[in-house]
């Protein structure tokens, strides 16, 4: 064995078990492993969860708040203030702000990011290549999923299409999309479906992020989806809208992306800052409806969206604190509830994601986290330090946490 860890809590209901490691995966769960390993690490009954998967993030554009304002708060501005800096920012600039955001996701526990890339005919290639780039040289470390993602639009730019089809040529892992802010978001959706198909890639889009359901295409993905037996490969990002949607409608929409099988990612650091801007009284939340989507057996996951940029003011990069702000906001508090959101960052987002070896069992990729709290329930309550990160066996991160009291 090359790791194992020793007395870990992996399930509340469970005793304390032994976790072995050998190659970069699991090879033993038990009570009490009677091999030996090269490095022993004694959980004295800490938490040891699958790393986070942080389904949903923009690394590019991360960090860039203090250079442009959004002084409105509205996503209309964010959208205007972002294409305005874009052309400034140059690969080094990227490189270096990407980088410290990794840093961040490591230590937090993350071990897998979804990455949206932007690209443009005025910005150029410029941040999607970092990003496939920092792909490859953080492979040991985290994994990185790359979207292309058009940010401004398809249809209503000059040579946008030609850039989504080199954008895959580059090697993106997944094809986004925004219908929400093109000429036609039909035609913009059926685009994207058709380049996924093209060239055999899941489908990523920023979906219906609007206060009201005025113009919602979420039916036409779905239908789309079933059309095209991409069950399972779609995931939308906000999907504000549907929350204002009234309950018979909403149940139907509901039981259709259940059936299509998209995994929907809940972003609420970015919509509750976002959404909702004109409302003088009474104010909305601007959030999908998290508990009604779970119920409804669709896969309802938690995610980052953006750090300290024109979209979202302020960021860690450690899911825990985007679970922590979930809990009262999508009314996910409750303890039955609260039993459900630690899996909306793991499990959730792995299988949005399609990760095949992911998860603490037998077999599986060694990414975990070694959590300096005694219960798997009080992770999320705890915020505990993240005392061990392991990348496929590897310990990528650890954190010296000394707990002291002076009274």
């Amino acid at each position: 064995m090359d790791i194992i860890f020793r007395n870990v809590r992996i399930d509340d209901a469970q005793p304390l078990q032994d976790v072995a490691v050998h190659n970069g995966r699991i090879v033993e769960i038990a009570p009490a492993i009677a091999a030996r390993a090269a490095q022993e690490v004694q959980g004295n009954g800490n938490v040891l969860i699958p790393g986070f998967v942080e389904g949903h993030l923009h690394l590019e554009k991360a960090n860039v708040m203090q250079r442009k304002a959004n002084r409105s708060g509205t996503l209309k501005e964010a959208i205007e203030v972002t294409a305005a800096l874009k052309p400034t920012l140059t690969r080094e600039d990227i490189l270096e702000r990407s980088t410290q955001v990794l840093r961040a996701l490591v230590q937090a526990g993350s071990t897998h990011v979804r990455a949206h890339a932007e690209f443009d005919p005025v910005q150029g290639f410029t941040g999607l290549d970092v990003v496939l780039e920092l792909r490859e040289k953080f492979r040991q470390i985290i994994d990185i999923q790359v979207v292309a993602f058009p940010q401004e639009g398809i249809l209503k730019l000059p040579g946008m299409r030609a850039m989504m089809v080199e954008a895959m040529e580059k090697g993106a892992d997944v094809v986004g999309g925004i219908p929400y802010n093109d000429v036609s978001p039909f035609d913009h959706i059926d685009f994207v479906f058709d380049l996924a198909k093209r060239y055999g890639k899941d489908i990523d889009l920023h979906q219906d992020f609007a206060d009201d359901a005025e113009q919602m295409t979420i039916e036409h993905v779905a239908r789309r989806t079933l059309a095209e037996g991409y069950q399972g490969r779609v995931c939308v990002g906000h999907l504000t809208s549907l929350a204002a949607v009234e309950p018979e409608r909403q149940a139907r929409i509901i039981e259709l992306l259940r059936e299509a099988d998209i995994s929907v990612m809940c972003l609420p650091a970015t919509d509750l800052h976002l959404g909702a801007r004109g409302d003088n009284y009474n104010v909305r939340r601007s959030l999908t409806p998290v508990r009604a989507l779970r119920d409804g057996g669709v896969n309802v996951c938690l995610a980052t969206n953006n750090i300290r940029n024109a979209f979202t003011p302020y960021g860690t990069g450690d899911l825990l604190n985007i679970a922590q702000l979930a809990l009262p906001a999508c009314h996910l508090g409750g303890a039955d509830d609260q039993a459900t959101v630690l899996s909306m960052l793991t499990t959730g987002p792995a299988k949005a994601l399609g990760l095949q070896h992911y998860g603490l069992a037998v077999g599986k990729d060694a990414d975990l986290v070694l959590m300096d709290t005694q219960a798997v329930s009080d992770v999320i309550l705890d915020l505990p330090a993240r005392l061990m990160v392991l990348k496929r066996g590897n310990v990528v991160a650890t954190t010296e946490h000394r707990r002291s009291v002076v009274f």
